[in-house]
């Protein structure tokens, strides 16, 4: 089996195409189990956010998986797969690895540096979780994931080496409207970026902060951790009189916020819309009513917000992060071919003690006399000498099996020996006796 990712991003796509394809609710969760019935597909994970839609998978071949993995995508979306084939790109085995420790440490995120997409990754494994469709290999790649991405965060600045996308849609406020101190801003939302949006606010002054939300109490807990005030979705046309910023972050399928609304509302001046949802929140038609601006994601990517390369202090925190992923990726990379060579060790285990146990009981038969003090350690001896016959081999294997040819090695190995690795009671019986008669202090497998 092996790694294989497929996907498309701001860097590949159209923000209209990506809000075509982005998936939510119960079409995440029936896409992720509609590929993972497939023939070819093992284990399944998929990350959709406002600007990105990739699909992890455990695959037994490559072109199978890419052909199976692509018509569903085309099919769940409703995109053409002729339209959508020359935005994807397609990660195979090591690639994979490397992506996603890229994407978790904010690497290839719209704006360098953008931590929201760690709680996101998280999301998709727990949702893989508890869908039964990731298992140990896509398990353990996210998890290594998070880790690479907290490091990253922790040990460099990349945070600094670009602003959040609420930041930047923030500075273009302050562009249109002066300072944001004193201001009154509405929160379209109660999810993560909701809370971060709402955070951001308070942090460059405003104090007063009104948050809608489909569900009540997700908006009045959020509002009472600002020190805001929540009210129902359906209040949002009222409010947007009083509001001089307005940030929507549900991305629900439709229009929350229609040109008709913002028309109607008794505005004191000028309008700031920030729609970081995908799909859109907020109605385009907006743009052409007097004294409103709007921003989205689409019109931050035609800007080229955090797409171009950062200077000073941001380049050496993001060549910093970049270093800890290369570094990363081959430790992950050496584990994992390591752990494939375990199953033939095992295997090579349990043959040696099947001969043990035969040429003991074969002495036996024909020494009936020897006491049962000389038989302990007659066994004692015989098992000693074995494992120390097979402990330098088998530490050598696993040694050698981290490198890029390290599968060779576990051929040989089975060929030499005529092994059978996916034997599950010799897998059963060698590992419990590695465990127990192995040299201590000795490379465990």
């Amino acid at each position: 089996m092996s790694l294989l990712a497929i996907g498309l991003s701001h860097r590949t796509a159209p923000v209209a195409l990506l809000e075509r394809v982005a998936v939510s609710g119960d079409a995440l969760v029936k896409l992720l189990h509609d590929v993972n019935a497939d023939t070819h597909v093992a284990e399944t994970m998929i990350v959709s956010t406002c600007n990105r839609v990739e699909i992890y998978t455990e695959v037994d071949r490559f072109h199978g998986g890419v052909t199976a993995v692509t018509a569903m995508l085309a099919a769940h979306s409703g995109v053409p797969q002729d339209q959508l084939t020359p935005h994807l790109y397609v990660h195979y085995e090591d690639q994979v690895v490397e992506h996603l420790f890229t994407v978790a440490c904010g690497l290839d995120a719209m704006v360098v540096g953008e931590g929201q997409i760690l709680g996101q990754v998280r999301q998709s494994l727990r949702l893989a979780q508890e869908q039964g469709t990731a298992g140990t290999i896509l398990n353990e790649l996210a998890q290594q994931a998070l880790r690479v991405g907290k490091r990253a965060h922790s040990e460099t600045d990349i945070d600094r080496a670009g602003a959040s996308l609420v930041g930047v849609g923030l500075s273009l406020a302050e562009g249109v409207l002066g300072p944001l101190a004193g201001r009154r801003a509405l929160v379209v939302g109660a999810g993560s970026m909701s809370a971060l949006s709402a955070a951001t606010l308070v942090r460059a002054g405003v104090t007063d902060i009104v948050v809608a939300n489909r569900t009540f109490e997700r908006a009045a807990r959020l509002a009472r951790g600002i020190g805001g005030r929540a009210v129902e979705l359906a209040d949002v046309e009222a409010e947007l009189s009083g509001a001089d910023i307005v940030i929507s972050c549900i991305g629900a399928g439709g229009v929350v916020i229609g040109a008709d609304m913002v028309a109607r509302a008794e505005r004191r001046g000028p309008l700031f819309l920030l729609d970081l949802a995908l799909p859109h929140d907020v109605d385009p038609g907006v743009r052409a009513l007097p004294g409103v601006t709007l921003v989205d994601l689409e019109s931050m990517q035609e800007a080229g917000l955090g797409r171009t390369g950062a200077e000073g202090d941001a380049a050496r925190a993001a060549d910093a992060a970049r270093a800890i992923v290369a570094e990363e990726v081959g430790d992950f990379l050496r584990a994992e071919r390591a752990a494939r060579v375990t199953p033939t060790v095992v295997a090579l285990r349990a043959m040696a003690a099947d001969v043990v146990e035969a040429e003991l009981g074969r002495l036996v038969t024909r020494l009936p006399e020897i006491d049962p003090r000389m038989r302990g350690e007659i066994t004692q001896t015989v098992q000693r000498v074995v494992d120390k016959l097979l402990h330098e081999p088998t530490v050598r294997v696993k040694r050698l099996a981290a490198s890029p040819a390290g599968d060779h090695y576990a051929e040989a190995l089975r060929e030499l020996f005529a092994l059978d690795p996916k034997v599950p009671e010799a897998v059963t019986r060698a590992g419990a006796a590695e465990v127990e008669t192995g040299p201590a202090g000795e490379e465990e497998a």
